[in-house]
């Protein structure tokens, strides 16, 4: 018989508080999954001065680099009663994060997302959202500081006029997860059309009903934006803070047919700014994206 393999979650290290913040965070997902953890360092090879290293000093600074990793997951390993490998790669950082999430078969990449960031790096991409964008498996961001062990509350945004039952399906996988997680269904609305929220109000009754069936508490509830003020992301980040939410759920490639690598400004806005850990999920291509319906 076949060895299952086991579970394993990447955290890329850069030694800063907010990766020792996503790594500290990992530590109830992995016993949830029986997973190890995988510590990963990239050194960024293309700055002007690395060029000029000799071969000694490169592998100096390799050799200071697995030190301070192996104490790091010493600490770890101590911390949560679970197993810590480490790993060191060379190149540009979004691009080794992802080809080692491929190589390890990763479950899930948590990674820290610094919130000191430049306009200038915000605009190009920071190294958090491209992870994001490649990654073939679910990343959780995390830019807060400070976080309950565990997850009670998974907020879950849903475009009633687009979603399929994919996320919902995914966010009810989570919260059986996490025993005793309830969901927080939320939609943001910028419309007064009667007959359009009437229909959505069905539509988040029929979801809400379809998570209480599958054993899961669950809450909906619609939040009537106004143009102009505050975003669409901005209304699901100050909904997750009001409910105390633990993590929100959400599609990052709605449109995968169109845009293979696509994130949509309002995901971006809350990775960026959602101090409520973020998990991006890339949808399955579907030959059906309609409105979502119960079965």
């Amino acid at each position: 018989m076949a060895k299952t393999q086991k579970n394993r979650i990447l955290i890329p290290i850069d030694f800063s508080e907010q990766s020792y913040i996503a790594l500290s965070q990992s530590y109830n997902l992995a016993r949830e999954i029986d997973a190890d953890l995988t510590l990963l360092y990239v050194i960024e090879d293309r700055g002007a001065l690395f060029q000029f290293f000799s071969k000694k000093q490169h592998a100096d600074i390799k050799k200071n680099i697995q030190k301070e990793l192996d104490k790091v997951a010493a600490e770890a390993e101590k911390k949560s009663k679970l197993k810590v490998e480490t790993m060191i790669a060379k190149g540009a950082p979004y691009e080794k994060i992802t080809e080692v999430a491929e190589m390890i078969n990763a479950t899930f990449i948590i990674m820290g997302k610094n919130g000191t960031e430049t306009i200038k790096k915000k605009f190009l991409g920071s190294n958090a959202l491209k992870v994001v964008r490649e990654s073939k498996v679910p990343v959780i961001t995390i830019r807060g500081k400070r976080h309950r062990d565990g997850c009670v509350n998974i907020v879950l945004p849903l475009d009633l006029t687009k979603e399929t039952k994919e996320k919902v399906s995914k966010a009810m996988w989570l919260a059986r997860l996490y025993k005793g997680a309830r969901i927080r269904v939320v939609s943001v609305l910028f419309t007064t059309d009667e007959f359009v929220v009437n229909r959505l109000t069905r539509q988040m009754g029929q979801v809400r009903s379809f998570i209480e069936a599958g054993g899961i508490e669950c809450t909906a509830e619609i939040i009537k934006g106004i143009k102009g003020e505050e975003t669409l992301a901005q209304n699901i980040i100050d909904y997750a803070n009001k409910v105390e939410g633990d993590l929100i759920m959400i599609m990052t490639q709605q449109e995968v047919d169109f845009t293979p690598y696509f994130i949509g400004s309002a995901a971006q806005e809350m990775i960026n700014n959602s101090e409520v850990p973020v998990m991006s999920i890339i949808p399955m291509p579907k030959k059906d994206t309609s409105v979502f319906k119960p079965y």
